[in-house]
């Protein structure tokens, strides 16, 4: 004992007490994806705090001299067995909750853990134990047990989502109440305009008492209290039926969500309500929601559950842990991982790269391998299909970093994540092969203005097909309108959901259908007049992505998920959407530009009198405004996004409609510059732009030192105001931009000044047949994609494989048609 003191006290020094903001790797190793569940547990550093496993932990002692490491072992521990139950397995329950892993919720197997937490000294690995420690002086005692004491958590992290989190509303503290008189009796309610019995809420400004929302199949109410918000702006109702006395269903129309109002009590009695005697008579908006969610049926039949699946395991057949809310992460690098050009990212390096890291995590097959059965202490049992797997968290923490969506714990959209992430490939490739381009492709968009019959042809990059559900096409239209007649007639929401059924041609009929242009300003005749859009492939990538766009607003631009079937093909021949460019005989619209736009009801001459200089417009460039359609702006910010980036939402797309605004939206969602100011073309100044001459020279060499030129540096800082981070973000999202543009100290390309250079070449881009094979898709379960569940399903070696978190299984009845996310590779010919 004297000699491991001893030991202790001459490596004092090189043990750190954790900082506020370190950060303590205690779950996974730095180079591998070891944990303290793993053969040999985790180790520590003690001076730099990561962590590694048994077979890298010698290599980082002989590399840095370090010789304390804490060593974390993990052990599962039996579960008690269920007397009730036969097999092993107690009865299911049913859910009363939105929430998954969580009392109430759907159902998750949790494991409880048992830890062990010791010092161990290298290279002789003595080891210095809690009982060890008790003896020692205060000062070593105090400094090994800051790490020591923070221990991890003694149970894992599992998946859970819960649409029961609500904030306070902020009308609570001081909502208007009218003293009107009115008072409502504790039963018996009935819309004040329809006479309909069910689905009743009260406005708690006025006591109106009318019907909620019409759900999107149908049933539900007729939307008069939505009315009556719209009328009076009279934001918060509350249903009548769920009131108890621990609480009740109040919904904020301004605020678009359930919310919480702690003053409830109050705002009950004032209209004769005793919420300490109501008893509930209706179900809540959460029971709604999971009845929904039964009855569509979505959760069975996606993750297959009505079937018994066949574990599999080995390479690249390896599960993922759910870290909370992180299915959607999981889903999209499994797929990914399944790219050829993915998976030559995953040969380890030194150092590893996070890509690297988590490719060859997935690919190895070396944490593919049976979980034990908790209730089996020597781990002989069948295996359930659960795997040790790997926890991603450092990768995770590595995406999401600054993000202000994608680094918190909150469910998101799997679409956006794999533009984000392609996004980051984009910007960390810039020397090298670059594994994005296995997607990237050329759209063509031709516009012709009806009035001149002339063409214009614009080309940008993409990476996923947005595939638009025409519901008027539905196969089965009067069926799901009977259905939803019944149910509402019988009040039955327990019967299964009749689910619309889309052919797959009317998607991409919807697709590839010219799209009417009634606001055109056209080069041709000088005015604005109608044009038609058509979008044709100029390219055919190596791997295509086609999203279903189930996702949508409803009339009130409530977000809703359309509930459909489509008959989504094992294989795609799109030869037929190549574009072909401009026509023989077609002419081409003048590039001339739009006259100047200016806000309504200025005459800027007028205004600046004598100084107006025709030369210079620098004095009045700031007043000149872009006349924008407000509509348009105002429902996008209605769906949150800022102001600054709706208005160039809607400049950039040349006012032509919601859908154009909203994809602009999604693509540019990363920019750094996404909320700053619109700037119009032509300005020399204002927000957003920079004169050459006041850029900071000091800005120009520390982005010129990175490898670029330095007229890009210029066109970099001009664009950020001459704020260099921004710079430099800006720099690595607009990498096609400056390769294929020198930009001159005046802010024009080398091919307008000299004006006889051929133009210069586009993005680098694969093409090839557009002939493909589905080999993944991506399902959604739930209501929205802020809540619910993703898991996607691969084909290996010809067989469909579900990948669900850490369980992966041989797919049975592999739900083709009712992915969110398809992906196709190109069949060779």
């Amino acid at each position: 004992m004297a000699d491991v003191g001893e030991v202790l006290m001459s490596v004092l020094s090189t043990i750190r007490v954790p900082k506020p903001g370190d950060r303590v790797h205690k779950d996974e190793c730095a180079l591998s994806f070891s944990s303290p569940e793993s053969e040999g547990g985790l180790y520590v550093c003690m001076n730099s705090f990561l962590g590694f496993g048994g077979q890298y932990v010698d290599r980082h002692h002989a590399r840095s001299g370090q010789r304390a490491y804490l060593h974390i072992t993990r052990t599962r521990k039996a579960k008690e067995e269920d007397n009730n139950s036969g097999s092993g397995h107690p009865p299911k329950k049913k859910p009363t909750r939105l929430a998954i892993g969580i009392e109430g919720g759907f159902d998750v197997e949790q494991e409880l853990y048992e830890e062990d937490v010791k010092v161990v000294i290298l290279p002789d690995r003595q080891e210095v134990t809690s009982e060890d420690l008790a003896t020692m002086p205060d000062v070593v005692r105090e400094r090994v047990s800051y790490l020591v004491s923070d221990s991890v958590s003694h149970t894992l992290q599992v998946q859970q989502w819960d649409g029961e989190v609500r904030q306070e509303s902020r009308h609570a503290a001081d909502l208007k109440q009218l003293d009107n008189g009115v008072k409502i009796p504790p039963s018996g309610w009935r819309c004040e305009v329809c006479d309909l019995q069910e689905n009743i809420w009260m406005n708690l400004t006025d006591g109106k008492v009318l019907c909620g929302r019409r759900y999107f199949d149908g049933s539900g109410g007729n939307n008069h209290a939505l009315l009556h918000f719209q009328e009076t702006g009279y934001p918060l109702a509350v249903k009548l039926g769920t009131i108890t006395p621990d609480g009740a269903d109040v919904y904020s129309y301004d605020e678009d969500d359930m919310v919480l109002d702690a003053k409830l009590p109050e705002h009950l009695s004032h209209f004769g309500i005793d919420m300490m005697t109501m008893e509930k008579t209706e179900r809540t908006m959460t029971e709604l929601e999971i009845a929904v969610n039964q009855r569509v049926g979505e959760w069975e039949v996606i993750q297959e559950s009505g079937t018994t699946l066949r574990p599999m395991f080995g390479p690249g057949l390896t599960g993922m842990k759910n870290l909370g809310n992180s299915c959607y992460l999981n889903s999209v690098m499994q797929v990914l991982f399944t790219v050829p050009d993915f998976q030559s990212k995953s040969v380890p390096s030194n150092p590893p790269s996070y890509l690297a890291k988590l490719g060859y995590g997935l690919l190895s097959g070396e944490y593919s391998k049976p979980a034990p059965d908790p209730g089996d202490e020597n781990g002989a049992s069948e295996p359930r299909g659960d795997q040790i797997g790997i926890a991603p968290q450092m990768f995770k923490a590595l995406v999401g970093r600054g993000h202000p969506e994608f680094s918190t714990n909150r469910q998101q959209d799997a679409q956006e994540f794999l533009l984000h992430f392609i996004n980051m490939v984009e910007r960390n490739c810039r020397s090298g092969s670059n594994p994005s381009e296995a997607f990237r492709f050329l759209v063509e968009e031709r516009i012709v203005c009806q009035q001149s019959q002339k063409a214009k042809y614009t080309q940008r990059v993409d990476y996923i097909v947005q595939l638009p559900v025409p519901m008027d096409q539905a196969t089965n239209t009067g069926e799901t309108l009977q259905e939803a007649e019944r149910r509402r007639e019988e009040g039955d929401s327990s019967a299964p959901t009749v689910r619309a059924q889309i052919p797959f041609t009317a998607c991409m009929a919807a697709l590839s259908e010219p799209e009417i242009l009634t606001d055109f300003w056209s080069s041709a005749v000088q005015t604005k007049t109608t044009a038609t859009k058509t979008t044709r492939f100029a390219s055919f990538p190596d791997h295509l992505v086609i999203q279903i766009k189930k996702f949508t607003f409803g009339l009130d631009w409530v977000p809703k998920k359309l509930d459909v079937s489509i008959d989504v093909p094992d294989t795609l021949d799109l030869s037929a959407l190549r574009a072909t460019g401009q026509q023989p005989g077609e002419e081409l619209l003048p590039e001339v530009a739009p006259p100047p736009l200016m806000t309504p009801d200025v005459e800027v001459k007028g205004i600046l009198g004598s100084h107006f200089n025709e030369e210079d417009d620098s004095l009045y460039s700031p007043l000149l405004s872009p006349v924008l359609d407000d509509s348009t702006v105002s429902q996008l910010c209605e769906m949150g996004f800022p102001l600054e980036a709706c208005r160039k939402a809607v400049y950039y797309t040349g006012n032509t409609g919601i859908d154009a605004a909203m994809n602009w939206i999604m693509s540019h969602m990363d920019d750094p510059d996404f909320s700053a100011p619109l700037v119009l073309p032509g300005c020399s100044s204002g927000a957003g732009t920079t004169p050459t001459e006041s850029l900071s020279e000091e800005h120009l060499a520390t982005i010129v030192s990175m490898g670029f030129s330095r007229d890009q540096a210029t066109k970099a800082l001009r664009a950020t105001s001459n704020v260099l981070d921004r710079a430099v973000d800006w720099i690595f999202s607009h990498l096609d931009d400056l390769e294929s543009m020198d930009v001159s100290e005046g802010g024009r390309s080398a091919a307008e000044s000299e004006g006889g250079r051929d133009p210069p070449p586009g993005p680098r881009v694969r093409d090839g047949p557009g002939k493909y094979e589905l080999f993944a898709f991506i399902s959604h379960m739930g209501t929205s994609t802020m809540c619910g569940h993703y898991v996607s399903h691969i084909k290996k070696d010809q067989q469909w494989v579900i990948f669900n978190d850490q369980k992966v299984c041989a797919s049975e009845k592999p739900p083709k048609d009712l992915g969110y996310l398809y992906f196709y590779r190109r069949v060779a010919e």
